[in-house]
């Protein structure tokens, strides 16, 4: 189920429906995020070697003939993000009326497409960024706060292209597909709340560098939804979770499994959804399959190594406490769970007492925020490497016929 949801959101399968007859004149594609390399490659696929720059994370590249393809750190920015972001800044910048700029825009790209606001540093909007991973704030807020601070997010890469015209293919990792919030919305306007930034910031206990709070006390810059130079651009989802769902649930039914899908923007911390999820299955009657999508996050309390899927699994595995006929899976589609090389986790009935044999204690593993240390002692861990796209999270709970 999990490999039939990473299918159907490949760009190759979901891109070229959505992408029109190459126009005439000068075309520029550009792109940030983790599925955007595998975008342009898609784009390439139908129209041919195209000028452009792409902006992906480190392991994530593709062959493309025409587009370059710049590989740049994710979750945390460096500075290979911010000068290859220049780069495209400046690319845009010699497009006029004529020209035709296709945006490939897909989730990571709040982190790959960096330009801090004026007066923020790229080490500012790094410490930034670590302390609110670790705060277990949901990812809305998060890129909300990012929004705020940017020169590129929030519309203003798109009012860069001004006066081209611009259509913005996306990958959808968010819950909601609201275009706005994939990648922190560069191509769609946003009013601008910085009062609600620096509330958030304050309600999830991450205290700002100075140029940030200060910045944001001020007001920052946005470019609204009705700014003149967003007029031509259009924004189309070309892939979304709730798809790779109904993938998923269509293959469980042909093997004679009921589903049920619980959502596609499920959010909240991990461990409290997982014990939510486990009372489900636990009075649920096989054979059923139990689908939930969206992104879930950890609030980092121990020195472990973790995700927020192996955190999912672990605490599901605790909560079902070996109950017979059982099994699980919680992965990120984009193979990347936290910031693991590792997409997520596999529970069955054994579990727990494979662990204990094995002299692993799941409680505290738990404790620790050590979910993947955990998975990787026992063989538990699912390790896609790069799926090249991106639509957020995959949990599935499989309970077997009685």
């Amino acid at each position: 189920m999990f490999d039939k949801a990473v299918e159907v959101a490949d760009p190759m399968r979901s891109l070229a429906a959505h992408l029109p007859p190459k126009p005439p004149g000068r075309v520029v594609v550009i792109g940030a995020g983790k599925a955007s390399a595998r975008m342009a490659e898609a784009v390439e696929a139908e129209w041919g070697p195209c000028d452009g720059l792409v902006i992906t994370r480190y392991g994530y590249a593709r062959p493309c003939r025409g587009i370059e393809i710049v590989e740049a750190a994710h979750p945390v920015p460096d500075t290979a993000g911010v000068a290859a972001t220049a780069r495209m800044l400046d690319l845009l910048a010699t497009c006029g009326k004529e020209d035709f700029v296709l945006a490939l825009i897909s989730g990571g790209g709040s982190a790959l497409l960096i330009q801090p606001a004026d007066g923020i540093t790229l080490a500012e909007k790094q410490a930034l960024t670590q302390a609110l991973l670790a705060s277990g704030a949901p990812i809305g807020e998060i890129n909300g706060i990012r929004k705020e601070i940017s020169a590129v997010k929030g519309g203003r890469l798109a009012a860069a292209a001004y006066p081209a015209r611009m259509l913005a293919l996306m990958i959808s990792d968010v819950p909601g597909d609201r275009p706005g919030d994939i990648a922190s919305g560069p191509t769609v306007g946003h009013r601008g709340d910085a009062a609600r930034a620096l509330a958030a910031l304050k309600r999830w206990n991450v205290t700002p560098p100075a140029s940030i709070a200060a910045y944001l006390e001020a007001g920052g810059d946005p470019v609204t939804p009705e700014d003149p130079r967003l007029a031509r651009v259009e924004n189309v989802i070309v892939a979304a979770p709730s798809q790779s769902l109904r993938a998923a649930a269509e293959l469980a039914e042909a093997q004679g499994y009921a589903v049920e899908i619980l959502g596609d923007a499920i959010e909240g911390e991990a461990r409290d959804v997982a014990r939510a999820h486990a009372e489900l299955a636990l009075k649920a009657k096989g054979p059923r399959v139990i689908l939930s999508g969206g992104e879930l996050t950890v609030t980092r309390r121990g020195d472990g190594v973790g995700g927020p899927n192996a955190e999912y699994a672990l605490a599901l595995s605790l909560a079902l406490n070996g109950a017979p006929g059982i099994h699980a899976i919680a992965c990120d589609t984009d193979g990347v769970d936290g910031a693991a090389e590792v997409a997520g986790a596999l529970i069955g009935p054994g579990t727990l007492a494979q662990a204990r044999a094995a002299g692993r204690d799941p409680q505290a593993a738990l404790d620790r925020n050590d979910a993947h240390g955990f998975f990787e002692a026992i063989g538990g861990q699912v390790v896609t490497g790069p799926t090249l796209t991106n639509v957020n999270d995959f949990r599935a709970i499989l309970i077997a016929p009685e």
